[in-house]
């Protein structure tokens, strides 16, 4: 099992609980690693034989910038359901989503959720 690994992804965004977070938004850091069976890439050396890196990017910045979501547990969950909806390839997703800029007083480099969906998982939630 091999692992697309996208680190870093920043984007604004305007999630949270508070007013000021839905009116100014705020800066995101997501973490997203997709796994995949890479025999068939491996062998072919086709991109049609793998996921695309910068789809899965594309694919994460349109759901998660699409909507203000409250909580950002649920934006990762969004952003998660969405990659394995649209890349059937791939086995499990997790998204690593982090707030650095999350309106606390104390002196931290970041909140976050880690989110994982297996390809099961993601079949029951759909139905």
């Amino acid at each position: 099992m091999e692992k697309i690994i996208v680190k870093g992804l920043r984007l604004k965004a305007y999630h949270g609980v508070n007013p000021e977070e839905k009116i100014n938004g705020q800066m995101f850091e997501l973490d997203i690693t997709a796994f995949i069976d890479a025999k068939p890439a491996n062998a072919s050396d086709e991109l049609s034989d793998t996921v695309s890196y910068a789809k899965i990017i594309k694919t994460a910045r349109a759901v998660f910038t699409a909507e203000s979501y409250n909580l950002i547990e649920y934006a990762a969950n969004k952003v998660c359901m969405a990659i394995m909806e649209e890349y059937p390839k791939l086995t499990s997703t997790t998204v690593l989503l982090k707030k650095p800029e999350a309106p606390i007083s104390a002196d931290f480099d970041y909140v976050a959720v880690e989110e994982t969906i297996t390809r099961e998982e993601y079949l029951e939630i759909i139905g």
